[in-house]
This record gives C-alpha cells, sequence and structure tokens, in this order.
C-alpha cells in the first residue's frame, strides 16, 4: 500500500492486487515501526495518523539489551507500538484518497513480461497489462519465483506459534526465556509507561511460544499451541477460541537481485529474517519509499529505465545489514550457559555511549547512508526535518517533500541558484536556518548552504562554494534538463 500511496502521489496509473475481501487483517501479526520509518510517514503528512494509534517508547532493543535512543536529533526519537492490523486499516484509509485501484478477492498467478510491458495472470481469470509490476507478495512469492530471482540465505533453526485467544485461567504475562528460547504473553490492550510495557487486566491474549521441534509442515492448529504452552508453562491457561494462529520460523533469506526486468521485489518478497528487533514492516515501507518515486519517473519518461538499478544498490545492502543484525539478535535469545556470558557482555558494551549510538541507529534505520560518492557527510544520508524560515513563513523540512516531489533548499543567498530546465521537477525554496546540525550517530557537521533533497528524503548533492555538481545531480536523479526556449 506505501508503494501504491507513493506512485499515485507522482501521478502514475497504479493498480494493487490484494487477495483478502478487502484491508481488514484478521490478528495482530506484527507490531510497529520504528524511528526512520515514522520520518518517513511524516514527510508524507500522515505520520500523525499512525500516532494517534500507537504507543511511543523512546528505545529500541538488540537482543535483550534495551537501547535509549531519547537523545537522538530528530522529531521522533522512539519506536511506535501499534499492531499490524491497524497499520493496515490507516493505510487502507490513505490510499482510498488517491487514485489507487484495487482487485480484491484476486492473486498474481502467473505473468509474462516483454519490451514494453508486463501480462499478468490474476487468479479470477483476469488479464491485466502493466508497463512494470512489483511483487509485494510475501516470503513465499509467486512473483520472485515466475520471475527466477534466486533467494539465497539460511534455512531455519528454530520455529515459534504466534496466535491470539481467549483463555480461562490468568496467564503468565511478560517474556520468559529458556533452553528452548523466548515464549511471551500480552494482552492485546496495553500502555508503554516510562518505557515499560503494562498489560491490561482483562481482554484476549497474544501468544509467542518457541516450538519443541523443528519441521512442522501443516498448518498450525489449537492442539499444537496448547502443546507447546504447555511444555513451556506446565499450562495451557484453558486458551480456547483463537482467532488467528500461526507459525514462523528463523529462516533467513534475501533476494539476489531486487529487479529483472520490468519485474520489481520490495518488503518480505525481497528479504526474510527473524522478527527480532522488529525491523521488519519498516524495511518494506522504506523499500516503497526509495522505489515509488524513481519508478514513477521512468514511467512517466523523466528518467531512463537504468535508474530502476539504484533501487536495488541502495536498498539491498541495508536490508543484508538488518539480516546480519537479526541473526546475530536471535543467537544472543539462546540461553546456555556460554552465549549468556556473551549477551552480558554485549549488554555491557552497549550501555557504553558509542556502541549505543550505533546499534540503535542500525535498528531505527536513522543512519542509512546510500553510496553516493565522496563529499559532505549528509550526502547519501537523510535529510534533517529543520525548523525553516521562508518569505512564506515558517516551514519544517518534511512540509515540503509532502506531495512527493524533490527540492533543491537554498539556505545561502536569495535567488542564487537558476534550475528553470527542471523547474517543472523540482521545487526551489530559499530559506533561513540558524540552528544547529546534527545526525544521528555521526553528531555535528558543517552547515551546508544548498541541499538536493531526493523525494525519499535522503541528500543527493549538497553545496560548496562554486555549486559544482548540481546539473549532473539533477540531471542523474531527475531526468535531463529540458530545452530553453530561445
Amino acid at each position: 500500500m506505501m508503494l501504491a500511496a507513493e506512485l499515485a502521489l507522482a501521478k502514475v496509473d497504479v493498480a494493487v492486487v490484494e487477495r483478502r475481501p478487502d484491508h481488514v487483517l484478521v490478528g495482530s501479526r506484527a507490531g510497529g515501526f520504528h524511528s526512520r520509518t515514522i520520518e518517513v510517514l511524516d514527510q508524507r503528512g500522515v505520520a500523525d495518523r499512525f500516532l494517534a494509534k500507537g504507543q511511543v517508547a523512546q528505545v529500541a532493543t538488540f537482543a535483550t539489551t534495551v537501547l535509549d535512543m531519547s537523545d537522538f536529533p530528530t522529531r521522533h526519537p522512539y519506536s511506535l507500538g501499534i499492531w499490524q492490523n491497524q497499520i493496515e486499516r490507516i493505510m487502507a484509509v490513505w490510499i482510498s484518497e488517491l487514485p489507487v485501484r484495487i482487485y480484491y478477492r484476486c492473486e498474481v498467478t502467473g505473468f509474462a513480461q516483454d519490451d514494453t510491458g508486463v501480462d499478468v495472470q490474476l487468479s479470477d481469470g483476469q488479464l491485466l497489462r502493466a508497463r512494470y509490476l512489483v511483487g509485494c507478495d510475501g516470503g513465499r512469492s509467486v512473483i520472485r519465483q515466475t520471475a527466477g530471482i534466486e533467494f539465497p540465505g539460511w534455512d531455519p533453526t528454530k520455529s515459534n506459534l504466534i496466535a491470539e485467544g481467549e483463555v480461562t485461567e490468568k496467564p503468565d504475562l511478560g517474556t520468559r526465556h529458556d533452553a528452548l528460547g523466548v515464549h511471551a504473553i500480552g494482552r492485546l490492550e496495553y500502555e508503554i509507561r516510562d518505557g515499560e510495557v503494562v498489560y491490561m487486566d482483562e481482554g484476549p491474549v497474544r501468544v509467542m511460544v518457541t516450538e519443541q521441534q523443528l519441521g512442522h509442515s501443516s498448518e498450525p492448529t489449537l492442539a499444537d499451541l496448547s502443546e507447546a504452552l504447555i511444555t513451556v508453562y506446565g499450562t495451557d491457561f484453558g486458551i480456547h477460541s483463537p482467532t488467528w494462529i500461526s507459525r514462523f520460523t528463523d529462516m533467513t533469506r534475501q533476494a539476489a537481485s531486487y529487479r529483472a526486468g520490468r519485474v520489481l521485489l520490495a518488503g518480505d518478497s525481497a528479504h526474510v529474517h527473524y522478527p527480532a528487533g522488529g525491523q521488519g514492516l519498516s524495511l518494506g515501507v522504506q523499500d516503497a519509499v526509495n522505489l515509488g518515486w524513481k519508478l514513477a519517473q521512468v514511467v512517466s519518461g523523466t528518467s531512463p529505465e537504468s535508474l530502476l538499478d539504484t533501487y536495488h544498490d541502495e536498498r539491498h545492502p541495508v536490508a543484508a545489514r538488518a539480516l546480519r543484525h537479526t541473526m546475530a539478535q536471535t543467537a544472543l535469545q539462546r540461553q546456555d550457559e556460554r552465549t549468556r556470558a556473551l549477551v552480558d557482555v554485549v549488554s555491557e558494551l552497549a550501555s557504553m555511549d558509542e556502541p549505543r549510538k550505533r546499534l540503535a541507529g542500525i535498528i531505527s534505520g536513522l543512519d542509512i547512508h546510500y553510496d553516493l560518492g565522496e563529499g559532505h557527510p549528509l550526502l547519501g544520508r537523510r535529510m534533517p526535518d529543520l525548523d525553516l524560515v521562508t518569505a512564506d513563513g515558517p516551514l519544517r523540512v518534511f512540509e515540503l517533500l509532502h506531495g512527493a516531489k524533490p527540492v533543491l533548499l537554498n539556505l545561502g543567498e536569495p535567488g542564487g541558484f537558476d534550475i528553470t530546465p527542471w523547474a517543472e521537477r523540482v521545487q526551489l525554496i530559499d530559506a533561513e536556518y540558524a540552528g544547529p546540525w546534527e545526525l544521528p550517530v555521526l553528531g555535528a557537521v558543517t552547515a551546508p548552504t544548498a541541499v538536493l533533497i531526493r523525494p525519499d528524503g535522503y541528500v543527493a548533492w549538497v553545496a560548496d562554494q562554486t555549486h559544482l555538481g548540481l546539473a549532473e545531480a539533477l540531471t542523474t536523479w531527475f531526468g535531463a534538463p529540458t530545452p530553453r526556449c530561445v
């Protein structure tokens, strides 16, 4: 849905194929966003919709270590606890306000691509013709498999059941670690107070329990859940009437390529991992925001097709690093004596300021750095949401990005830039800013006199005294200049 919103904002005709009858998700599934993803939603002017329904906590977690990030230089120095079914409802309302077509009760069963587009076969017999096809169909992606994209990685070593249901006995709320792994029981209704989860006294429960054996191939049942709970807790707490039960493992895989011709991948179709650290939803949303404006420019003819290659070049390393850290966190959850000693060492190191900031920067996504070459520390990093003074009054940087359009922000002498050949594509904003420049993890940086900000909020060019390289950056990211009329 995030990708559909990005394309619609760029005035590209977009359709979503959704196998469910609507966007009402049964069960809570994943549970939140990290700081950079909240910033991304803020860039589009919709962050408040999610913040109103979630719970904020100024922490990130690495395995069992809690990392305070309240001192991070961002308007959102926190994670947001919000269940996936709430996230999808809010997203569905947002895209209903945009020109997005949705084909409900359909799945992609196959496709064939040629030099000009993709013929997409749907499960209800319809055949759609599209310029490009993006697979957002999960870890078992039919689109990825049909495209012939390899999915290398690591096989599972453990299996978990996750479910929601009612109980007749008072459950043992909270998280438990033992030789099998991590287990948790919580009420669906909760609050976060001083960084701690406080559950309500009544209501349905959400259960996550590590299974004793790996290798189940059938769909999980209430009997499986009861057996797993008894193994760990000595009772199943009288669990009954489950709204859903699911199984997941620590299998970790990443697509070898995020693009095969006119077919691209995003989210779980491109990468799967154990949910330690809670980075899955955030990775997918940020995939969509990186890809959306690039795909829109290629479809509109503004940029050459080669721009799509930068999607893989930028997002593949980000996910690869997240997968490595997820595997590390999974390993630290083991409860043998040697692992506990390692956890103690990691926790001790993470209590120090520099390691804390580095780990929290990785988990939150605030330290993402796309390799755009040598230059100012801002280059390739997310633009801070500064409080600007403009001729039209005060503005935040993120407000300039609500329409998903790039910005050349001039902080020097007004009128110092002429970007007439790109004027219809790039906003030119003259502004003043007198405050500090501070980046997460890196700290204070030299104030630039101008920056070119991509629609995804990352800096594509930083001015030096001569403004060298601006035309090249504009051409690289936003297409060739429009010829001037004589």
